[in-house]
């Protein structure tokens, strides 16, 4: 008995160390990212506006884009593989370069003053990621530890950015590998993003939140509606990262030049600007909006934001996907919404959250994001939209390293890649 007790207190004792260390390493983390997250915010705010006030900015797109690989050559990034490469970091030994931060920052904010149609979250996501690496680094982390603190870094970075804090701390240990989340990063992931959250806050960084309006009531009519929704909502997320992966494919076939290639497709997205107007530059958060609190929206914006972010990405243009996969989830569900009678505001919040889960693989996480940007009034419609979507979304996403570990239709491990 004795020895027992002794032993439950030395295990105990060993834990609170751990504990301690991390309550030390993801408040520094949480302030360090948290920081730059909020200097990324308030610069991407500042570049959105001014591409707005002054439209002719989206003519310097193709100059921006050359530059853009420019910048990656001479800092011998031309390889870099983005969030992607953040992934494959957390579950192998491979190093984040330092230099992934500073240039994802420019670079982003060089595609959005331009008008490419592209994110942030992806970005922040390797800021986070690469910060994360360095002070690792700096603290002679073991592979295992080094691992969690990459995680620590996506989540403040999230967090900062976006202003879902619940969300960012579950994302980083859901998208990895699917099936499997990576518990021994809560209370670190946590920390950390709860940290950079207030500090972003304190700066004064205003989250996204929406009032999606009164939800009808739950009925057998409302729920077959939604179900409906969200199957064609998986479907829709299937061919968002069909097309982004293929759009890179072929472009780089017929473009081999990286200045060419992202030349014409800057020139490419001028021409549909011109053509279709700036409801589809940048991020597209007012179109957002005006789907989600106004339920007004035309029908084919999401495919013409699916072109937009397609020219834009596969040329080699910096940002990330989440936002446009919003931008789909948002505009597809409000037309749906509004051609079936369901509410178009609900549909579309509800839509933002499957198409996301679709893309990302990431059901919880999309849950968290629905709750801290519509509330909790229409939980169970986001619940059966998410479910449905995680569910027929297949193996598809946006991720190419992310893994894939357990059959999403039967409790069967498969261990593979997403396609």
């Amino acid at each position: 008995m004795i020895e027992k007790a002794e032993k439950v207190a030395k295990e105990e004792g060993q834990q609170l160390l751990v504990f301690g260390k991390w309550l030390i390493f993801s408040l520094l983390t949480g302030v360090i990212v948290g920081g730059v997250g909020t200097a990324f915010a308030y610069c991407m705010q500042y570049v959105t506006t001014l591409r707005q006030n002054h439209v002719w900015l989206i003519g310097g797109l193709p100059f921006a884009g050359m530059l853009i690989v420019l910048l990656y050559k001479l800092c011998h990034q031309e390889h870099n593989k983005g969030t992607n490469m953040v992934i494959t970091a957390i579950r192998t030994d491979e190093l984040i370069h330092a230099r992934t931060a500073p240039l994802i920052f420019i670079s982003t904010l060089l595609t959005h003053i331009c008008g490419g149609s592209a994110g942030r979250e992806g970005a922040a996501l390797q800021l986070g990621g690469s910060i994360g690496e360095s002070i690792g680094r700096v603290f002679r982390f073991d592979e295992k530890d080094r691992t969690i603190i990459i995680m620590c870094g996506m989540s403040a970075a999230f967090s900062a950015v976006f202003g879902t804090p619940l969300a960012a701390v579950v994302f980083p240990m859901e998208m990895v590998s699917v099936g499997i989340m990576y518990y021994a990063a809560l209370v670190p992931c946590t920390v950390a993003s709860l940290t950079a959250h207030q500090i972003a806050v304190l700066c004064g960084v205003q989250g996204e939140h929406f009032s999606i309006g009164a939800v009808p009531e739950m009925t057998i009519a409302t729920v077959a509606k939604m179900g409906l929704i969200a199957i064609l909502c998986a479907f829709l997320s299937i061919l968002f990262c069909i097309i982004l992966h293929q759009a890179e494919k072929y472009l780089k076939k017929w473009f081999q030049n990286p200045y060419l290639r992202i030349a014409v497709c800057g020139c490419g997205v001028i021409v549909l600007t011109l053509i279709f107007g700036t409801d589809y530059n940048g991020t597209g958060m007012d179109v957002i909006a005006r789907a989600v609190e106004d339920g007004q929206v035309y029908y084919g914006a999401f495919l013409l934001k699916l072109i937009f972010t397609a020219l834009t990405l596969g040329a080699g243009y910096k940002g990330g996907e989440i936002v446009p996969s919003f931008f789909l989830g948002a505009t597809f569900g409000c037309t749906l919404g509004d051609l079936l009678g369901l509410s178009p505001m609900l549909c579309a919040a509800a839509g933002m959250a499957g198409v996301f889960c679709g893309v990302t693989n990431s059901p919880m996480t999309a849950l968290f994001i629905s709750f801290e940007l519509f509330g909790l009034d229409g939980i169970f419609y986001y619940l059966i939209m998410v479910s449905i979507c995680y569910m027929l979304s297949g193996y598809f996403g946006l991720y190419k390293s992310q893994k894939i570990m357990y059959s999403k239709s039967e409790p069967t491990y498969i261990n593979r890649g997403s396609d």
